[in-house]
């Protein structure tokens, strides 16, 4: 597939089924990772790969994440946690490893990251493997970053989920780039 067209019409592809990406598929996937634009070259992130028995584990740290919030928490919104990761054959946890430098930024480490991300999800497209980032109140809870072992000074940045795409990958919507777009005059 040529570059191009992986950047103009890559999309997210949420539902997924067996099987995940295979060794070579991932060896690939997570070196499109570490091309991402990495100012200070600090390598500021690393990945977890959750599948299997791994992904009900994680789906329970996700509740009790829920739950550990407070409030008011229904059911539904219970199983929706425990049952998110099995949406997916294969999550890959994207992590934030943040260090003080005197050059680079906390935020710009954290950007690193999200490219990072990026990478694996332009990668999965140009293979044709399904993919879709995942995050929200719970990716960035406490609880859910020392359940998955990382560290005072890691963050997660979001959940991929991979796997083959159950449905043909949709016609990406073609915004106008104007619309985007503007000239700064000084």
């Amino acid at each position: 597939m040529e570059a191009l067209d992986v950047l103009l019409n890559r999309v997210s592809v949420p539902r997924l089924i067996e099987p995940a990406p295979d060794a070579e598929q991932r060896e690939i996937l997570f070196g499109a990772a570490l091309r991402a634009p990495d100012h200070g070259v600090l390598r500021p992130y690393r990945f977890l790969t959750v599948e299997g028995d791994a992904r009900h584990r994680m789906g329970e740290l996700l509740a009790q994440a829920l739950i550990d919030k407070g409030g008011d928490v229904d059911a539904k919104a219970l199983d929706k946690a425990r049952n998110g990761p099995l949406r997916a054959p294969l999550v890959v946890v994207v992590i934030a490893r943040l260090t003080d430098h005197f050059k680079v930024p906390k935020k710009e480490q954290v950007i690193t990251a999200g490219c990072a991300a990026h990478g694996i999800l332009l990668a999965a497209y140009a293979m044709g493997i399904g993919a879709v980032w995942r995050s929200g109140d719970l990716s960035y809870s406490r609880h859910v970053a020392e359940g998955l072992g990382l560290t005072g000074e890691e963050e997660v940045v979001g959940f991929l989920y991979l796997g083959t795409p159950q449905n043909p990958p949709r016609e990406p919507a073609k915004p106008e780039v104007a619309d985007f777009v503007s000239a700064w005059e000084g």
